[in-house]
């Protein structure tokens, strides 16, 4: 479950990713998508948009830049722009080195996405620095377990899993980075024993 990848999804297909998802997406993260969208106003950057599934849940009048690095994942966002009533506009790149001038947006949206970027702390540091000042980080994560024996069989298998799932981290405290990089949490969810959060973090 992750968008931010250095390679192509599953069977090399964007197509064949939105078949996988799409019984995901009706049974839970939709309703999820919309919860965070429905936060949004103005300027928002999308980071790890994939193939365009957020698009769907931002209001009309909303401007969004949503961010990809995978040429096949922004081909097939950029048709679903076009069927969106918010103002959405694909690019190309990383979190990492986002294209985009200081204090740019009013909100960041990020669903499955830090678990597999490459180096997160600069990526925050990034997100930090096109946010403005009370600008919010909005996110949909899967994170390491706080229970046992749960939290250790995420890091037992969280080796094998990134190199079979793009990269993505199973043993990832994203809400943990997110804290440390200057945010502060104001609202927290979890799903499915914990291993789901939505968080709302805002930019001081």
């Amino acid at each position: 479950m992750n968008h931010e990848r250095n390679s192509s999804p599953p069977g090399g297909s964007a197509l064949l990713y939105d078949a996988l998802m799409w019984p995901v997406e009706r049974a839970a993260v939709g309703a999820w998508r919309r919860r965070l969208a429905a936060r949004t106003r103005g300027r928002v950057l999308e980071i790890g948009a994939g193939s365009g599934s957020q698009f769907r849940w931002y209001a009309r009048g909303t401007e969004v830049a949503a961010l990809e690095p995978d040429p096949a994942m922004a081909a097939r966002a950029r048709r679903r722009a076009t069927q969106a009533a918010a103002d959405v506009s694909v690019v190309e790149g990383r979190a990492e080195a986002l294209p985009f001038e200081d204090e740019r947006f009013d909100a960041v949206v990020a669903a499955f996405t830090f678990c597999t970027v490459a180096d997160p702390e600069r990526a925050l540091a990034e997100v930090h620095r096109v946010l403005k000042p009370g600008g919010e980080l909005l996110l949909i994560e899967h994170v390491h377990l706080p229970w046992q024996p749960g939290r250790w069989l995420q890091s037992q298998a969280a080796p094998l899993w990134a190199k079979v799932a793009g990269g993505c981290r199973l043993d990832r405290d994203t809400v943990g980075l997110v804290r440390a990089a200057g945010f502060a949490v104001v609202a927290e969810r979890s799903h499915i024993a914990a291993w789901i959060r939505e968080v709302v973090a805002r930019r001081s």
